[in-house]
């Protein structure tokens, strides 16, 4: 079942999120113990504007409501915005306000852009991550042009997944320390 993420799903939420990070290898996280950055960022799960917002996220649960998947997505026009609320917080993980986890440019003008997709280990190679695509792709506002993404380069399983999700590349760039491809799926073709 594909559904919006309510704010109580912040605790299984988190450890199918950080696969994520752990990917990216985020430099500013790797002495963030673990229980902090998940109460941490819980915590903004509530708010509205966070980019890992609840308000962001959508779900696949399986008919227990266990959740398998998710997928967080934004309008390009919040990008600049979207980290704001977690300035306060980063003192309290050991960080400096210099210190953003994410400072790089990820989306482009007219996209609404997909930030996440993740898959609980015991549940990858179900369908369930192109079951959230699918989803999402009918979720999207009007008004946007594009659906689009970022995959590293070292992750080549993730791009064939786009691929036959209809997403194409049409430029790389860098987010950290990995090089990424920028893929978009055309919303009004």
């Amino acid at each position: 079942m594909i559904r919006f993420a309510k704010p109580e799903d912040g605790s299984a939420v988190m450890p199918i999120l950080n696969q994520i990070f752990e990917e990216m290898e985020i430099e500013q996280l790797q002495d963030v113990p673990q229980a902090d950055l998940f109460q941490t960022l819980e915590t903004l799960f509530l708010t509205e504007d966070y980019r890992y917002s609840y308000r962001r996220t959508l779900l696949q649960t399986d008919t227990n409501g266990v959740i398998q998947g998710l997928a967080v997505s934004y309008p390009e026009t919040d990008e600049a915005k979207i980290d704001a609320p977690l300035r306060p917080y980063l003192s309290q993980l050991g960080l400096t306000a210099d210190q953003a986890l994410f400072p790089d440019k990820e989306s482009y003008p007219g996209e609404w852009y997909l930030d996440a997709l993740a898959v609980a280990p015991k549940y990858q190679g179900q369908g369930i991550g192109s079951q959230l695509l699918a989803a999402l792709k009918t979720q999207v506002p009007n008004g946007y042009d594009y659906l689009s993404l970022n995959v590293d380069f070292a992750n080549p399983g993730a791009k064939r997944l786009y691929e036959r999700s209809g997403f194409e590349v049409s430029g790389t760039l860098m987010i950290g320390s990995h090089q990424y491809e920028h893929m978009r799926y055309a919303l009004n073709a």
